[in-house]
């Protein structure tokens, strides 16, 4: 693993305070972070556009994946800084190898707010696969072994005592283009994504995954274990990100923002996630798909543990991963 240099010198900031970390006129310092182009990553983009890494003292670039597990490798080798994604078992494996820490939280599901959706094909659902209870001899799309879609998927199985075999498909592109084609049966995905699909009657909706993992960790913030040492920029990191989170559930979840400020953060959250689309036909899908992003990065421990104590049930990480292996809590509070 290679040695982060810093490159400023950051001060601290105040969770509500909106100054500058870096003193008047010094250089800002440039990190790449990792990103999917889902709405669950719009605190990153809102902090971006504007300005409030820039307050922090930060010049940031983003990386596009396709895939959780790709990011971490990337975090692990400090191709990218900073990140939002899933646990997964690759997260996992590095942190054990000192090589990144979770930092905080991210999405989550909340009671009263709608949350990600199980989906059936719409061969499935015409052969019977009208809900979670029938799931028992389907196939269901992941990503990789080991990634949060296998997690959630295994759960819901667990729940209805239903044994699903489980299919990498490496892309969320992939396993959309499978389920759309029949050759899976069930995903779980987030509402921006779900909704899309059944509307277009591409896939039916069948669950709430939340009926099955109330409270779900289901993104978190992480970095390598070098920037995590360096306090500072990783605090100013979070403080940036916080207020693009704010912006975030005052627009499109709580809805205390006003119209205008709903329709600049549409605006931004499309030129992103969806750059290819015009504005309106994006709109929907984003207004549609917006869960909490957790205040000040809050993270919940106790999801994070069930998590954890997942992989090691499935052989998929090392027996001895401890929670404190995995993350550093000292920069956020933690919830259950």
């Amino acid at each position: 693993m290679t040695t982060f240099t810093r490159r400023g010198t950051l001060g601290l900031m105040g969770a509500a305070a909106a100054t500058p970390l870096f003193a008047q006129g010094s250089e800002l310092t440039k990190i790449n972070v990792g990103a999917l182009r889902f709405t669950s990553h719009a605190p990153s983009f809102i902090a971006a556009e504007r300005g409030y890494f820039e307050e922090a003292g930060l010049d940031v670039n983003f990386e596009f994946f396709q895939a959780a597990q790709p990011m971490a490798i990337a975090i692990a080798s400090e191709d990218a800084d900073y990140a939002v994604t899933a646990i997964t078992g690759g997260l996992i494996s590095l942190a054990q190898k000192g090589a990144a820490k979770v930092i905080g939280g991210g999405l989550s599901e909340e009671e009263g707010i709608d949350g990600q959706k199980i989906l059936a094909s719409t061969a499935a659902y015409e052969a019977g696969l009208t809900d979670p209870s029938k799931l028992d001899g389907k196939t269901f799309g992941i990503t990789q072994s080991g990634s949060s879609f296998h997690y959630m998927g295994s759960k819901i199985a667990a729940a209805e005592g239903a044994e699903v075999s489980f299919k990498p498909l490496q892309k969320v592109g992939a396993v959309i283009g499978a389920l759309k084609s029949g050759q899976i049966d069930a995903w779980s995905i987030v509402p921006h994504i779900a909704k899309p699909l059944a509307g277009a009657d591409a896939a039916k909706i069948i669950g709430n995954v939340s009926d099955y993992l109330p409270n779900y960790q289901v993104t978190t913030v992480f970095t390598s274990t070098d920037n995590a040492g360096n306090r500072e920029q990783t605090q100013a990191f979070l403080e940036a990100f916080s207020r693009g989170a704010a912006d975030f559930n005052a627009a499109l979840v709580d809805n205390s923002a006003d119209e205008a400020e709903r329709e600049a953060i549409i605006k931004l959250i499309a030129g992103y996630v969806y750059p290819d689309r015009p504005l309106e036909d994006a709109r929907s899908s984003i207004v549609n798909g917006a869960m909490r992003i957790n205040a000040n990065a809050a993270l919940n421990a106790e999801s994070v543990r069930d998590q954890l104590d997942w992989f090691k049930s499935e052989g998929l990480v090392d027996e001895g991963v401890t929670y404190e292996t995995l993350v550093d809590d000292s920069f956020v509070e933690t919830t259950s």
